[in-house]
């Protein structure tokens, strides 16, 4: 309640008599105590929404930011009073003025793709809601302002492309793979029986050791495809760094302007723990940086590989590396440099000086992530004009892996009753002569469904099956299942080039005795027979 009071005088201005009245206010402290409470709610609902959010009068004054706003584009509450809108860019003006207009037109909500500006002058890609505020009469007396900063979400959209199209091509990998080693076992297989018979110090000896050789570089680099095919669930192995960048310099070779030189110092050929698919994606994105940032005018893109020790008396303390031995691979370029005001943003996530739809800002937080990863280290060093190196460490495995020629050895020999299944008659070929140069029987058979077929037949001839595991009709694994079905003690050995469709795990789970990789080296094969066979004596 709230008392009132008057006092009545006469004409003498006596008084006379005093009136007095009371006015009920409860209703008016209600709801002005809900006015406040839906303020307060109001406030709430603004200050602690992730969007930028703007609240302008009827005269397109700012009168509240909320603290998103500030963070995102850097501007306060004070900056923007009494001032002309700094963060709509020039190019956006027109069509933020026709969405103004259409929102006190039509005094409903308005949508807009745009971009907006921070303080610091980098372009997000925004999202902007206006909704009017409407007064008891129905005129617009304001407007809220939400922005949803769609840059990172366009960033997660290109990875998920880019996902999609490393999927594909990985399917693709794995399928040229496949074809290659069958290619590369009987090229391997045909060349070992080659040396094995051909004069001794000749040249003939030495043209075909540079075949094997060769071969055996082709085999290893068919495991660098299956693993990018198997895309990084790989377990981590020792890999031979060199080659992997040998063979992304001749990728990107191709793709980048004749103006940039190339220029390599590999002297490490050692071996790290990793997955060969990550080693490749390091390569690819820190030379396709180097690349771009010389791009318009040319220069000299350098990639150094050495070994180098750290221990007290190195000079990597300053790097944060345990003491031990490191690769360090080292790419530079002669480009336009790094600004020295954004050199402690370039590994963060979404960092990127590109343009909308030229970089999703991953590609060193990605090669940072798998360094460290590894217990390595990358560091940047750049001075505008003049170029950028980027350095890599990563801890050595072993040193200095090499591909030894073929040197005959004794190897285990037996006489029993093999039968060799391969669809590919060339490799069924040489897998007969190099079994029988170990004085095995051999029967071969280019279709599993014949080789099945036989068996039935015979089911107490064969001592042995060595099978191809994607053969048309029926497949290595199905085949196996077939023949243990007809005699469970059969031993039986599963070849593969490559396959999803089966692990290792599963062919000794459905009886196959050994699971092995093509090509298949000679020395391989007849330890893997000789194992499977004496096992199954005893």
């Amino acid at each position: 309640m709230r008392d009132e009071y008057k006092l009545v005088k006469d004409a003498e201005g006596n008084p006379l008599e005093i009136l007095g009245y009371w006015i009920d206010i409860t209703g008016h402290k209600i709801a002005e105590q809900a006015l406040k409470e839906n303020e307060n709610r109001l406030h709430t609902i603004l200050s602690s929404n992730p969007d930028p959010i703007v609240v302008y009068d009827n005269n397109g004054h700012p009168q509240y930011v909320n603290p998103s706003f500030t963070e995102s584009l850097g501007w306060s509450l004070d900056e923007l009073k009494g001032s002309t809108i700094p963060f709509v860019p020039e190019s956006e003006k027109a069509a933020t003025d026709k969405s103004i207009m259409a929102l006190i037109k039509g005094k409903s909500v308005v949508r807009l793709e745009t971009k907006r500006l921070t303080r610091e002058g980098k372009i997000l890609e925004m999202l902007v809601s206006a909704a009017p505020f409407i007064g008891a009469d129905g005129a617009m007396i304001g407007s809220v302002v939400c922005m949803t900063d769609v840059s990172k979400v366009m960033a997660l959209e290109r990875q998920f492309q880019l996902a999609y199209k490393i999927e594909a091509l990985g399917t693709l990998a794995g399928g040229i793979a496949h074809d290659f080693n069958n290619i590369l076992s009987s090229i391997i297989g045909f060349t070992e029986l080659s040396i094995d018979e051909v004069t001794k110090g000749s040249q003939m000896e030495d043209n075909l050791q540079e075949v094997y050789v060769a071969g055996k570089r082709a085999k290893d680099l068919v495991k660098q495809i299956l693993a990018f095919a198997r895309q990084s669930d790989e377990k981590l192995t020792p890999i031979q760094v060199d080659i992997i960048a040998k063979e992304t310099l001749k990728l990107i070779r191709s793709t980048i302007p004749t103006t940039i030189e190339i220029k390599t110092n590999i002297e490490s050929h050692s071996l790290i723990m990793g997955n060969t698919s990550q080693i490749h994606q390091i390569f690819m994105n820190l030379l396709t940086n180097a690349s771009c940032a010389m791009e318009a005018e040319g220069g000299i893109l350098t990639v150094e590989m050495t070994d180098v020790k750290h221990n007290p008396q190195s000079r990597l303390t300053s790097e944060g590396l345990r003491y031990g031995t490191y690769m360090k691979i080292t790419i530079s370029d002669t480009g336009s440099g790094i600004s020295p005001e954004i050199m402690d943003s370039i590994f963060e996530p979404y960092f990127t000086t590109k343009g909308p739809g030229e970089g999703t800002g991953m590609g060193l937080a990605t090669v940072n992530g798998i360094v460290e990863s590894y217990g390595g280290k990358i560091t940047a060093d750049s001075q505008l004009g003049i170029g950028s190196t980027f350095t890599v460490y990563l801890p050595l495995a072993k040193m200095q892996a090499d591909f030894p020629e073929y040197i005959p050895e004794q190897l285990p020999s037996g006489s029993e009753h093999i039968l060799f299944v391969d669809d590919e008659a060339p490799i069924a070929k040489m897998g007969a002569r190099n079994l029988e140069s170990l004085g095995y029987r051999v029967t071969t058979r280019t279709s599993s469904v014949e080789a099945l077929e036989l068996f039935k037949s015979k089911p107490t001839d064969f001592d042995l099956i060595v099978t191809d595991m994607t053969m048309p009709n029926l497949t290595g694994d199905n085949l196996a299942i077939e023949l243990l079905k007809i005699r469970p003690d059969i031993p039986v050995i599963l070849c593969t080039g490559y396959t999803t469709k089966i692990s290792e795990e599963d062919a000794l789970e459905i009886g196959v005795k050994a699971f092995v990789y093509k090509p298949i080296v000679k020395s391989d094969l007849a330890k893997t027979i000789r194992k499977v066979l004496g096992e199954a004596k005893s």
